[in-house]
């Protein structure tokens, strides 16, 4: 950092920070809009649907993050402000450092969560998958995996990891700047 002395460098030192640093620019974190599964299917929704849960559909929550939002959010405010300071007061360069540091927490946070464990259903359905990678998940697919469970057929071998299935979930993780 440079050390400045006098009036007149000191006020232009000061005016050349207060410009960095006006720069309005927010990060958003998390899984963006056009982030989407081959199937045209939003990313934002499924991962909303693991994060909250569907009831209706027997998927239970699984809070990966608020659970990393709760843990982390404390530190980012201290985080950011070290990061202008040692980047010039540069906003966008650190917002862009905030923002690729939170998606790894996030990810850590997705690759960390093993609770509540799948259901038997979901396992034969990853099996069903395994066995033919062109496998789409439809109503019937999921009757033919319940029947089959009911019937008792292994899953032995079949990752058991909630959320990280094709790994689709954990690499949308991104960040953006917005400038207003």
């Amino acid at each position: 950092m440079a050390v400045i002395s006098g009036g007149a460098k000191l006020e232009a030192r000061l005016k050349e920070i207060a410009r960095k640093v006006k720069t309005k620019a927010n990060v958003r974190v998390g899984f963006l809009e056009n982030a989407t599964y081959p199937d045209g299917t939003p990313v934002a929704m499924v991962a909303a649907i693991q994060e909250f849960g569907a009831p209706s559909r027997n998927i239970p929550p699984r809070p990966y993050f608020r659970t990393m939002v709760k843990e982390k959010s404390d530190s980012w405010a201290d985080a950011t402000s070290n990061l202008l300071v040692s980047n010039n007061f540069d906003a966008i360069k650190t917002l862009n450092q905030v923002g690729a540091g939170i998606s790894g927490q996030l990810q850590e946070s997705i690759k960390k969560q093993n609770q509540p464990p799948l259901s038997k259903v979901t396992l034969m359905l990853r099996k069903m998958k395994s066995e033919d990678s062109s496998l789409v998940v439809t109503g019937a697919t999921v009757g033919e995996a319940v029947e089959r469970v009911a019937k008792e057929e292994s899953v032995a071998g079949v990752p058991t990891k909630p959320l990280i299935d094709t790994g689709h979930l954990w690499n949308s993780v991104s960040w953006e700047i917005t400038e207003s």
